[in-house]
């Protein structure tokens, strides 16, 4: 999800059990439902038992119990992603943001072998052109559809030779 849909779900808007999923609303108000994964509906099952805070129903409230800001997950993210890179992680050199998480779910997505198409789908694009950089990113794509190809249909490649016909046209030039 893009940082606004997350930051905008109510607590409403996960379905636990079968079929589990989030429904968010993405750009133009746009309705879309997220299967979630087995390990994340246990814990978002755990954090919906937890009573809310205030009375909001924001499903990530501050401790007012009010939405969270952009600027909050983003100190938060900086603040967990310096814990992790302690003891000579790559992670130091790196910047990590929402968005780079996201791109980086769209790019596990593809490396699995998941369509393009369905991960535009999944990511809220209003078109499949949106995805195209995943897939010109993607050096393993590139070097799978190399590896279809066999450019010397079986021969070793070897030296050029011109055949009578090009050798007889380039004569005439």
């Amino acid at each position: 999800m893009r940082l606004s849909e997350l930051l905008g779900l109510d607590r409403s808007a996960i379905t636990i059990g079968t079929g589990a999923h989030i429904r968010c609303f993405g750009k133009g108000r746009k309705e879309r439902a997220t299967p979630i994964t087995g390990m994340l509906k246990v814990t978002l099952k755990a954090w919906l038992d937890e009573p809310p805070v205030g009375n909001g129903n924001s499903l990530f409230p501050t401790v007012h119990g009010g939405r969270m800001s952009p600027d909050a997950v983003q100190y938060l993210l900086a603040k967990y992603v310096s814990t992790a890179s302690k003891g000579g992680s790559s992670l130091r050199s790196k910047r990590i943001s929402p968005h780079v998480l996201r791109h980086s779910a769209a790019m596990e997505l593809l490396d699995a072998g998941v369509d393009s198409t369905v991960i535009s789908l999944w990511l809220g694009h209003e078109s499949t052109r949106s995805t195209q950089p995943y897939l010109h990113a993607h050096l393993a794509i590139k070097e799978a559809a190399l590896a279809k190809i066999d450019p010397f249909n079986g021969q070793s490649p070897g030296r050029f030779r011109a055949g009578d016909e090009l050798l007889a046209f380039l004569d005439k030039l």
